[in-house]
């Protein structure tokens, strides 16, 4: 059974999706938690994984919860995707920053990266995959959202007073959006980071951390034809230093996915990342 279990923290309530599992052991059900899902009023449908999105149970909790709100804010997520879509795939980068400035007044950074840059952009992945899109049109968006993304960045006044991060990806991995949003957003939280989100040599990587002594070591992998070059380069990581490695990028999202000398980041919202990151 899945449901909404809520949580009051002074005078707000924050919500969780979880669902109830038999302790053979015990004998007795308990509580697993599938995703926290934030601050209950800022709560949408989006957030809920696919698998139980239309779950009504699920649904009524969501609805009990300032229900003209969470239309209105989901409203606003779908027209901030199209509008998102077609200024990048127009190469207009100030209409971008508007979309981006204009979402904010209402949502947060991490909203904006988690529930619209990162779905347009699968979007037009999928559509250049698919011929639907030219090659490019898809260089162009490319390029576009990773302008914003530095736009963004060079707005953030982060304390880097935690942990130290490097953000890197294997040998012949050519998409550094992923790790530009990695950047910007734990920068934002107050983490030193050091984004190596370019293909280089793993020696590089490995002389790099000898040189600057990151607390943790962030794999991005996009393209899962790039998995076992990010195995390589984890198993090397491995063999040099200990030190937490963390794997994730959407090529993790493939149904076969090999094993890995590090723990795998599943496909959580970038709110969860600093817990995690705190955790290793």
């Amino acid at each position: 059974m899945v449901y909404i279990r809520a949580k009051k923290v002074k005078s707000d309530q924050y919500l969780y999706l979880v669902k109830s599992v038999w302790d053979s052991k015990r004998s007795t059900s308990k509580q697993e938690i599938i995703k926290y899902l934030g601050k209950a009023s800022d709560v949408v449908k989006d957030d809920i994984p696919v698998d139980y999105r239309n779950d009504p149970k699920v649904l009524s909790v969501l609805a009990s919860y300032n229900p003209k709100d969470i239309k209105k804010r989901e409203d606003a997520s779908v027209k901030s995707k199209q509008q998102l879509y077609k200024k990048l795939t127009e190469g207009n980068i100030h209409e971008c920053v508007k979309i981006y400035e204009d979402y904010i007044k209402i949502f947060n950074a991490s909203d904006f990266f988690d529930k619209i840059l990162k779905p347009t952009m699968y979007r037009i992945g999928d559509e250049w995959a698919t011929g639907k899109m030219s090659i490019a049109t898809e260089h162009v968006a490319s390029n576009v959202a990773q302008t914003l993304v530095k736009i963004i960045m060079d707005q953030v006044s982060g304390s880097g007073n935690k942990k130290k991060v490097l953000i890197c990806v294997p040998l012949g991995e050519e998409h550094h959006l992923g790790c530009d949003v990695l950047e910007t957003y734990l920068s934002i939280k107050g983490f030193k980071i050091f984004n190596m989100g370019t293909s280089i040599p793993t020696e590089s990587i490995l002389s790099f951390i000898d040189n600057n002594k990151p607390d943790v070591v962030l794999v991005s992998i996009t393209l899962e034809d790039n998995l076992a070059a990010g195995q390589r380069l984890v198993r090397k990581i491995k063999e040099h230093v200990n030190i937490p490695i963390l794997i994730g990028g959407f090529a993790l999202q493939s149904k076969k996915i090999p094993k890995f000398e590090g723990e795998i980041v599943p496909d959580c919202g970038l709110e969860e990342l600093p817990k995690i990151l705190r955790k290793v």
